[in-house]
């Protein structure tokens, strides 16, 4: 079990005044099995003319801010602390065939059902190319942790982790080509392939610890909001996660935000804006084991 104290100030510097501006967030943790919030804040510089907290579909938090006030610079901190705990696979899991016949046959509608994660979803299609590329991973009658895991270990082998060879726009299809970019681009290339072959795949957002035990490697992604998957694997075993971008399966150094079918659903701000000329963005992100 691992304790995490998470902090991320967000800013945007804007060059003209702003007369107002509306802003939906999703940047504080949730508890969910594997991990327990002990405390999480949220705030706005200025200040909201009015602030609503909800709960979405997937079990999200969310904040919707109205800021009325004219500024030239929106500041968003988050502070959390939470415990994490994922309990390792008590067995073999589910011939991936198994477990695509039982995605397809469940009726279950609740946020966590596989039948929501199987289809095209906003950013992620369904591309013949994506299907071909994972498919050498799905061998006959292969048990499903042990097939996705090649493929979480290939897109790493064969995929250039590059800032600059992307942005947050760039289509599944173009990354895919291009074999380059971030933690969002491997994780939608990994959700279309395992989807166009009937396996349930979501999109997690999240961080890493900043710093790596001692001996260990540092994960591509600390310091920044991070991206994995969650895929399926049969009733008993439920959903398991995977970093394509670190090639490994997610263990506790890895905190969960927000989890959706693709990035349009776990976005940590979306707003609209009355202003002129364009903005700035700062993000700084720290995790660090908890001292206390």
């Amino acid at each position: 079990m691992m304790r995490f104290d998470i902090r991320q100030t967000t800013t945007y510097t804007y060059p003209s005044p702003v007369r107002g501006s509306q802003q939906l967030m999703r940047l504080q943790p949730l508890s969910r099995l594997y991990q327990r919030v002990i405390a999480s804040s949220l705030s706005l510089t200025p200040q909201p003319q009015s602030r609503q907290d909800s709960i979405d579909f997937f079990g999200n938090a969310t904040t919707m801010a109205l800021i009325a006030a004219p500024h030239r610079e929106l500041r968003i901190s988050m502070q959390a602390r939470v415990e994490v705990e994922r309990a390792p696979l008590a067995a073999p899991t589910l011939s991936w065939e198994e477990v695509c016949a039982a995605a397809a046959a469940s009726r279950d509608l609740s946020p966590e059902s596989p039948v929501h994660f199987i289809f095209a979803s906003p950013l992620v299609p369904l591309i013949a190319p994506l299907r071909d590329y994972a498919l050498p991973s799905f061998t006959q009658a292969r048990p499903s942790y042990d097939a996705v895991l090649e493929l979480t270990r290939r897109i790493k082998a064969d995929f250039r982790y590059d800032p600059a060879a992307t942005d947050v726009t760039t289509p599944v299809d173009r990354s895919f080509a291009a074999r380059a970019g971030v933690c969002q681009d491997f994780a939608h290339i990994m959700i279309s392939g395992l989807r166009a072959l009937g396996i349930p795949a979501a999109y997690v957002s999240g961080y890493l610890r900043t710093l790596p035990p001692p001996g260990q490697p540092r994960l591509e992604g600390a310091d920044a909001m991070h991206a994995w998957v969650q895929v399926w694997c049969g009733a008993e075993a439920g959903w398991v996660e995977f970093d394509p971008t670190n090639g490994i399966a997610v263990g506790d150094d890895h905190i969960t935000l927000a989890i959706g079918r693709d990035y349009s659903d776990v976005s940590p701000i979306v707003g609209t804006l009355r202003a002129e000329g364009e903005h700035s963005l700062a993000i700084a992100v720290d995790v660090a084991p908890s001292t206390e």
